[in-house]
C-alpha cells in the first residue's frame, strides 16, 4: 500500500451471501478510507438477510450488496482473505498471485436452534470478524510505519513555500 493510496482487500467464501459480504462492509466502515474491501464467492448464491440485519446493527448498510464471482472483481489486490475451508481449495489462480491469508470462519447459517440462534451465531460471526479486520489494520499500520522513508534522489529537491 502506496501512503497515498487505500490498502485492497478482496474477501472470499463460498456463497459470497454472509461471512465476506460481512466483511467486506467492515472493513469498507471500520477503515475509514486506508482499506477498500471487496467480496466474491466460489458459487455466489445471494446476500443473506440475516448479514443484513447483523450489520445494520452496527450502522453499517450491506443492503444494495450483492454476490458477485470472483472474476466478477478486479484486481490489484494487497491481501487476499479465504473466509472458509471450501474456498481456500477452490480459490482459483487468478487470485493465487496475491499474498493470501485464510481466516477459518464457521458459516452462521448451518446453526442448530431456529431463527434466534441463527440470528446470534450471525452477531458472533460479524463481531469476530470486526476484530480481525481490526487487527489487520494494526498490523496495516505498523508495516506502513516500519518502511524506510522514501528514496532520495539526487539533483531533486522539495520545493517549500516561502512565508
Amino acid at each position: 500500500m502506496s501512503s497515498d493510496s487505500a490498502y485492497r482487500v478482496f474477501f472470499i467464501c463460498t456463497g459470497n451471501s454472509a461471512r465476506s459480504q460481512m466483511a467486506e462492509g467492515l472493513a469498507n466502515h471500520l477503515g475509514e478510507g486506508r482499506l477498500e474491501a471487496f467480496s466474491a464467492g466460489t458459487y455466489p448464491v445471494g446476500v443473506n438477510s440475516y448479514a443484513v440485519a447483523v450489520m445494520r446493527e452496527r450502522g453499517i448498510d450491506i443492503s444494495k450488496h450483492y454476490s458477485k464471482r470472483i472474476d466478477e472483481v478486479m484486481g490489484p489486490f494487497d491481501l487476499v482473505i479465504t473466509l472458509c475451508d471450501n474456498a481456500v481449495l477452490l480459490c482459483p489462480v487468478s487470485v493465487r498471485d496475491y499474498p493470501m491469508e485464510h481466516w477459518s470462519t464457521p458459516d452462521p447459517t448451518f446453526v442448530p436452534g431456529g431463527p434466534p440462534a441463527v440470528h446470534q451465531a450471525f452477531r458472533d460471526v460479524r463481531d469476530r470478524l470486526e476484530a480481525q479486520i481490526r487487527d489487520l489494520m494494526v498490523r496495516i499500520e505498523e508495516e506502513e510505519s516500519a518502511k524506510p522513508p522514501a528514496a532520495f534522489t539526487p539533483g531533486v529537491t522539495k520545493r517549500t513555500a516561502r512565508p
